[in-house]
């Protein structure tokens, strides 16, 4: 059986930053930890490129950390503000650069254009939300959290122009989906009503920590409508890896025999299509981030303003 891999993040060995910086470094280490774990079906990880053939982890990595950045920016922009039309365009202009540091940092492929969106407004929701002292809970905080990112989301960039339509722009008008826009203005609800819980049940399961996250994947790719795999394979690239990490789910997760069978099977088939659930594994970074929020608040390390 192929080992899963996990490695500790860097914030483990790293002297404690100030706010905005420490929620860029849980976003870089959410892309980091994401695109290190193995195996995921037909994804970058450490076996090699799934199904990409501009990608691998070498440059994942380099763009997770030039987008450090980027977060940070985002952050600065939301302290103190409050999701409106203004907030929107500002964030929207950082994610645009932001864009262009990627490509810069990996030759022109296109390494997390989705997460930058998705990460990023989450970010935002975060420094907004920034006071966990009162008595809410700390999952009521992360609902909180996506909800103020959700209202964010649904204001337009004043500064947007014109541009020929992206691949996702594309799928959602051709099949009907609402894509990461969409998951965006929902508030999230595969990270918050499928992603956090997933993760949690394995851990309560006892599941080590790799296992308990490809699970997570599994959990969201099961549900969404992934514009990466619409964009790829179409609609039978949609059902195979829907119902494919279904069948994993239904036979114990990946760490059962069987499950690990159902994981192959899935991933020859993504493999055969050239279908790589991109979408789902932006939304399993945005569940680490989210993730890190909640054990900071349960470690009691708040995020101080204050200075």
């Amino acid at each position: 059986m192929q080992t899963l891999v996990l490695e500790a993040p860097p914030y483990a060995r790293e002297a404690a930053p100030g706010p905005e910086a420490q929620l860029a470094r849980f976003a870089r280490d959410a892309l980091i930890e994401e695109a290190r774990l193995t195996p995921k079906p037909a994804l970058v990880d450490a076996r090699g490129s799934g199904a990409h053939v501009d990608l691998d982890l070498t440059t994942m990595l380099r763009s997770a950390h030039a987008l450090e950045p980027t977060f940070e920016a985002l952050a600065r922009a939301s302290r103190g503000a409050t999701p409106g039309g203004a907030l929107r365009t500002d964030l929207a202009r950082i994610g645009r650069a932001g864009e262009a540091a990627m490509m810069r940092a990996t030759g022109g492929s296109n390494a997390h254009r989705g997460a930058i969106w998705i990460v990023g407004l989450l970010v935002a929701g975060a420094t907004i939300m920034h006071t966990p002292a009162d008595d809410a809970s700390t999952f009521a905080h992360a609902n909180a959290v996506a909800d103020t990112a959700a209202r964010i989301a649904r204001f337009d960039d004043r500064l947007a122009t014109p541009a020929p339509a992206s691949n996702g722009e594309r799928v959602r008008a051709r099949y009907r989906v609402g894509g990461a826009r969409q998951e965006a203005q929902d508030g999230f609800p595969h990270v918050i009503r499928v992603g956090l819980p997933a993760l949690h049940a394995a851990r309560t399961q006892g599941r080590d920590e790799a296992t308990a996250r490809v699970d997570t994947l599994l959990a969201i790719m099961a549900s969404l409508d992934d514009t990466c795999v619409l964009h790829r394979a179409g609609l039978a690239g949609h059902e195979a890896a829907r119902s494919g990490a279904q069948r994993v789910r239904d036979a114990g997760g990946i760490a059962t025999r069987a499950g690990r069978a159902a994981f192959d099977a899935l991933e020859r088939t993504l493999l055969a299509l050239n279908a790589s659930p991109g979408g789902a594994a932006d939304l399993l970074a945005a569940t680490l981030f989210i993730d890190r929020l909640v054990q900071h608040r349960i470690g009691g390390r708040t995020l101080s303003w204050n200075n």
